[in-house]
């Protein structure tokens, strides 16, 4: 989002500017950071996997290893050829290579990869291409949504959570997410910058998981204090995407496509992620603190 312009609204990019990629992952230091998580993660995961006694195979848990996708149904009309031809696929997939060519050609390559658009597109096009006939993709996308069904019925809930901490009032006319992220800029310093705007991100982000949405609330604060502060505006942005994404090891929200898929529930999974996250909070935000003291400010860029 703060590499596009576009995805910004005014108020914030006239704090931050634009973010390109380079000044946050693609950093040396999120690379840093992106190893030492895996291997603590690898670490603990073969340190609380459960003994031979205990452990359960896919069959125990209902699933089929195979993952073998039913046969096509027969075509029962001749109007339905279009959808056995990879004509269609074919077709889609060449406009799309026309279309990643000329957004690739037209801009810098960083700057194209950091449209939303062109993930989405890009994973239409792949899914597509791989299932090779329309029917085919179709029928895996009528499959895959009861998987997201657990997803819906959350959204209206978070959705009700962010409401009441973002438009209910007070008597002073300010929101409760005025209030905690006043709280945390206000104590926040240099040094205790990348430590506090952890914990901050990461208490909001049990409340309500939405990277983007819950983006909207905290930039105006926390990227307002970072320029007070002259403390890298990038790595302010990486330390909202590392302590953000430390609920989602206990939020069954992220969980649910998964879920679906293996055959499994939340509570067959919450043991093991909990203590993920137990290592991983005081790590994370060591490692934001640590790496986060060899950058070195520089004002936000207007596009």
């Amino acid at each position: 989002m703060q590499a596009n312009p576009a995805s910004l609204p005014p108020s914030i990019l006239a704090i931050t500017g634009v973010i390109p990629f380079t000044e946050t992952i693609f950093l040396w230091q999120s690379g840093v950071m992106l190893a030492a998580l895996v291997v603590i993660s690898l670490i603990v995961a073969y340190a609380t996997a459960t003994g031979p006694n205990s452990a359960r195979d896919a069959k125990a848990c209902g699933v089929d290893p195979a993952f073998s996708l039913p046969p096509l149904a027969p075509r029962t009309r001749p109007g339905e050829w279009l959808e056995y031809s990879p004509l269609l696929i074919i077709l889609m997939v060449l406009l799309g290579v026309g279309w990643l060519f000329s957004e690739f050609s037209s801009k810098p390559a960083i700057t194209a990869i950091s449209g939303l658009n062109t993930y989405n597109f890009l994973f239409i096009m792949l899914g597509a291409l791989l299932h090779w006939r329309p029917r085919s993709f179709l029928d895996a996308v009528a499959r895959a949504v009861p998987t997201t069904t657990g997803v819906l019925i959350q959204f209206p809930l978070y959705g009700s959570i962010a409401a009441l901490l973002t438009t209910v009032k007070g008597a002073d006319a300010q929101t409760l997410a005025h209030y905690i992220s006043t709280f945390f800029t206000s104590i926040a310093s240099h040094d205790t910058y990348a430590i506090l705007m952890g914990v901050y991100s990461a208490i909001l982000g049990f409340f309500i998981p939405s990277g983007g949405g819950k983006w909207i609330i905290e930039a105006p604060y926390v990227m307002q204090v970072a320029n007070d502060l002259q403390y890298h505006l990038g790595w302010a942005v990486q330390i909202y995407n590392a302590a953000e994404a430390l609920p989602n090891l206990i939020n069954p929200f992220y969980m649910l496509p998964l879920l679906g898929v293996l055959g499994l529930k939340a509570r067959d999974l919450i043991g093991f992620s909990f203590v993920q996250l137990l290592v991983h909070t005081p790590l994370v935000l060591f490692l934001l603190w640590a790496l986060g003291t060899t950058l070195v400010y520089t004002p936000p860029v207007m596009p």
